[in-house]
């Protein structure tokens, strides 16, 4: 009976599926056309909903657009983490994150929304707390256990932690714009290598 009244949905929880109907309308079209020329008549023209419905749970595009951008970023998260843990050691897991990471660049909804429009159409703030939400933890989690194994010198892990996640948002970016993105991931990944090497 939880979360039904004789079978009928209750008010919240058809409040979630039009949001998440809105979520899944949105995430193809701006991956396809990107945030500018995806209009909110095409969102509600593929989620079959009214225009009231849409501001009801979103006071703009640009706020669907968060939710689809989060949205993007726990999957990428969930799909990162399935490659990595499967490295032998914390070291390893690290680099296989950041290789699922660049491989995932090559991903439409990845390059549209998270790499090109993300940092454009979200503030900085947002942007950047949206970001240590998913990657941050991952990677802070895998430096404080290279440390505590002898894997790499003991050192603050938090600065080191802003400094590859900068790098790897980074190279995410040049993946994305690359003439050809292949190649530039290939590249990116080889510098990583030697760079977590180094520590």
């Amino acid at each position: 009976m939880d979360g039904y009244r004789f079978g009928v949905p209750t008010h919240a929880e058809r409040r979630e599926v039009t949001r998440a109907a809105l979520v899944d309308a949105a995430r193809p079209l701006f991956a396809e056309h990107g945030f500018a020329a995806t209009s909110t008549e095409d969102i509600l023209a593929a989620a079959g909903l009214s225009r009231g419905a849409m501001y009801h749970h979103f006071r703009s595009k640009e706020h669907l657009f968060e939710a689809v951008y989060e949205a993007v970023e726990a999957d990428l998260t969930q799909r990162v983490v399935e490659q990595s843990i499967k490295g032998r050691d914390a070291m390893h897991q690290l680099r296989l994150g950041v290789d699922a990471f660049l491989d995932h660049c090559l991903d439409p909804d990845v390059q549209r929304i998270v790499l090109l429009d993300g940092p454009t159409v979200l503030s900085w703030e947002t942007w950047r707390e949206i970001d240590e939400r998913y990657a941050y933890g991952l990677i802070k989690a895998a430096l404080d256990e290279a440390v505590r194994a002898g894997l790499i010198t003991r050192q603050p892990t938090e600065p080191l932690t802003h400094v590859l996640l900068g790098a790897m948002i980074q190279a995410g970016m040049v993946v994305a714009r690359a003439e050809d993105p292949a190649v530039a991931k290939r590249q990116m990944s080889r510098t990583f290598k030697r760079m977590l090497a180094a520590l």
